[in-house]
């Protein structure tokens, strides 16, 4: 038996879909069978410029990138069963959190949440598993 494949009759495999387009090497939102994958989201505003604030308003555009992504997938936040948040100073955990909790005020993911020096210039990144059956 080969592991990560299925050999009953009949049974196909669903390939794997990427939605959005970047300006770096990656793919915003990538569907594999029932799951999508969410690229780390930055506080960029579509005008490609990160946004001015704190870290309250930088999670917001996060997080709306996040689900902006998601949709293109066809899925919301709802559908997010895990989030892995990398934030630039841990001192702006419980900021973070209270915008965090508004996005996510029901039976929210699973999440972890470190802090690590970012690629840019920004306080937060967050990225994203979702499920939802196709």
């Amino acid at each position: 038996m080969l592991f990560g494949r299925q050999f009953f009759e009949g049974e196909q495999s669903l390939p794997k879909q990427c939605f959005g387009t970047s300006h770096v090497p990656l793919s915003p939102a990538v569907r594999a069978g029932d799951m999508v994958y969410v690229s780390g989201q930055v506080p960029v505003g579509s005008d490609g410029v990160v946004v001015t604030g704190g870290i309250a308003e930088q999670t917001e555009q996060v997080l709306s990138n996040v689900k902006a992504a998601l949709a293109l997938a066809g899925c919301t936040m709802d559908d997010v069963v895990k989030t892995t948040v990398w934030l630039e100073d841990a001192r702006d955990f419980g900021a973070f959190n209270a915008v965090y909790a508004r996005h996510f005020p029901k039976d929210p993911p699973a999440r972890t949440t470190v802090e690590s020096r970012l690629m840019i210039d920004i306080k937060i990144e967050i990225e994203a598993v979702a499920y939802r059956p196709v």
